[in-house]
């Protein structure tokens, strides 16, 4: 039986992130970056994809496993017939190298251990060639090399293109394995003590954990939510990837599987408001700096995506080697809609730059005059069609939330120049195409009858991403309007109170893509804010808990939920989703306003 989605914990150093099964097998790892090839690939096809495995000798999934608290670092036990064992797994944080450091120890009886190491490279297409080394296994393929050892060494030997180890161990007794990898034509990178590693990452996991000043209810989920958005954070940079993963299925066994390694301007504002909220400001003012430099440039060149470091060309093709998860085909590597135009990543890009002046962050010169510029830009070209937030692939339309990110461009621009005189700006011009927007919204994106804002102007479909027209203040929560369109979207678009993002069933998909998707989960945290915004707190706070409810075992959420077959969908774990978590639980409970 294939692994479902939230079957998997997440173990990171900040610049890749690797996850593991209730198996003990690690079946996702991309080194040395996010977005590199993966080195382990049964996520996305077999164990001939390349895994790792260790775990009691013919046992199968664990009796528990469970983050230590406050940290990344994941404890994983079995309880056999011979005794008990439990398997750390840690990605301490690289000083030149990426490191996986598994530490088995057993906690009663004598248990026989198993370990068994698989690499494939390049997304599970190449066998490396493995060779003995000072006590090492060294395993390389073009580029790539990787080096395994254990302390203090067990019986290691190769079969059937894999690495094989097995030992016992009795209570107290430890084993750890260090798996390490460098550029093949470079020399080893110095060792690591896997123990002091695991002890250092204990303490500084803890140390930052502690510093979240949210202390209202549902904290350890809140917490947990921000521990994924650091893991999911490249520590060089400070971009943070929308996930760890590419190609995981919105609809099991569907075509809508895309990657999600790379860092969108869409989660920008969410994200900074988050990291402000609770405490996180050193991580607000990298994600910013991020911010600034990848969308620097031309603004008619302004992508609504960047690799880790701002990497702008993201070409998009397929792996048919790979089966994918669950046999939903094809596996994605690169995105396609980065060629796209979503006029609403200039108002994100507005709103999150306006955010960091407001919470304080350290100043930069040159930030005014790169918004000036996006804004006049905007100005000209906001009139257009476009693909809009979900990065529909069925044609160019005036998208509703679009257009109201437009205006929230403009809004913020004209509110800082309101609050800072002294910077330059054309503020009559621009509170002109503020007003100029909104009347436009209001008289082509409303429909009167049914009182309700619609996806796109014309249409008769509804969208998720209305829900946020008070978040941003478009309009008051208390306006009609707002109240209609509340209702309007959780009536068509809700599904055992979960959101969907729109109509995948419409007569005329906007998506342009066959089959289905699962209710949206960030649309549903969404909803929590705007019933509470609305006056429907009570409300809001059940399905809030709900939610918080559809979190695996060790508190991780993916993009999407199946409520008919109780499962989590999309890419894993989705930053989206918790950044949603936290927010609304800081909107719920911690004083703050949504958003």
């Amino acid at each position: 039986m294939h692994p479902r989605i939230e079957d998997y914990a997440l173990i990171g150093d900040e610049q890749t992130a690797a996850l593991v099964g209730m198996d003990g097998s690690v079946d996702w790892l991309c080194l040395p970056r996010f977005d590199s090839a993966a080195c382990f690939a049964r996520l996305l096809g077999d164990e001939e994809n390349g895994h790792w495995r260790i775990a009691p000798e013919g046992a199968d999934r664990c009796t528990r496993r469970a983050y230590r608290p406050g940290t990344l670092v994941l404890d994983t036990e079995w309880e056999t017939a011979e005794g008990t064992v439990r398997v750390t797994d840690l990605m301490p944080q690289r000083h030149r190298a990426p490191d996986v450091v598994r530490v088995v120890e057993g906690l009663s009886g004598k248990v026989t251990v198993r370990s068994t190491l698989r690499l494939r490279f390049d997304y599970g297409g190449v066998v490396p060639w493995v060779r003995r080394s000072d006590g090492h296994r060294v395993a390389v393929a073009g580029p790539d090399s990787v080096w395994l050892r254990s302390e203090p060494e067990v019986r290691t030997w190769g079969e059937d293109f894999s690495t094989l180890s097995e030992f016992t161990v009795e209570a107290g007794e430890k084993v750890a394995f260090v798996l390490t990898w460098h550029p093949s034509h470079e020399p080893r990178p110095p060792l690591v003590d896997p123990y002091k590693s695991l002890r250092t990452s204990v303490a500084d996991w803890e140390r930052w954990s502690a510093r979240c000043r949210y202390d209202g209810p549902y904290r350890d989920a809140v917490v947990r939510s921000l521990i994924t958005l650091k893991a999911l954070t490249y520590r060089p940079t400070g971009g943070i990837v929308a996930a760890a993963t590419t190609s995981l299925p919105e609809e099991m066994g569907g075509v809508r599987n895309w990657d999600y390694r790379y860092c969108w301007l869409r989660d920008s504002s969410l994200t900074l408001g988050a990291l402000v909220a609770a405490g996180y400001h050193k991580e607000a003012e990298a994600w910013r700096d991020w911010l600034l430099r990848a969308v620097a440039g031309d603004p008619a060149d302004l992508q609504i995506m960047y690799g880790v470091a701002g990497e702008r060309r993201l070409p998009e093709f397929e792996l048919p080697h790979l089966t994918g998860f669950g046999g939903s085909a094809p596996v994605r590597i690169g995105n396609g809609a980065v060629n796209q135009l979503q006029l609403d990543v200039y108002g994100e890009v507005m709103d999150s730059l306006w955010l960091a002046r407001r919470a304080g962050l350290s100043p930069k010169p040159h930030m005014w005059s790169l918004q000036s510029v996006l804004l006049e830009w905007l100005r000209a070209q906001w009139q257009q069609p476009d693909e809009g937030l979900w990065e529909v692939r069925g044609g160019r339309r005036h998208f509703v939330h679009s257009k109201v990110m437009v205006w929230v461009a403009a809004d913020r621009a004209v509110r800082t120049l309101e609050e800072y005189a002294d910077l330059p700006g054309d503020l009559s011009g621009w509170r002109e195409l503020r007003d100029a927007v909104h009347k436009d919204v209001c008289e082509k994106g409303f429909d009167p009858v049914r009182n309700t804002f619609t996806q796109y102007y014309g249409s008769q479909e509804l969208d998720a991403a209305l829900l946020l027209i008070p978040r941003f203040g478009f309009l008051p929560p208390d306006d009609p309007r707002v109240v209609g369109t509340v209702d309007a979207v959780q009536a068509a678009l809700g599904h055992d109170g979960f959101v969907r993002r729109y109509d995948t069933a419409a007569d005329t998909p906007v998506d342009g893509l066959p089959g289905d998707e699962g209710t949206f989960l960030a649309c549903s945290f969404w909803l929590v804010d705007a019933l509470h915004m609305t006056g429907r707190t009570k409300e809001a706070r059940v399905l809030f808990e709900r939610l918080v409810g559809l979190a695996n075992d060790v508190g991780l959420l993916a993009e999407e939920y199946d409520p008919v077959a109780g499962r989590q969908l999309g890419n894993f774990p989705q930053a989206f989703s918790h950044i949603g978590l936290v927010n609304t639980a800081l909107a719920l409970f911690g004083g703050e306003k949504a958003g």
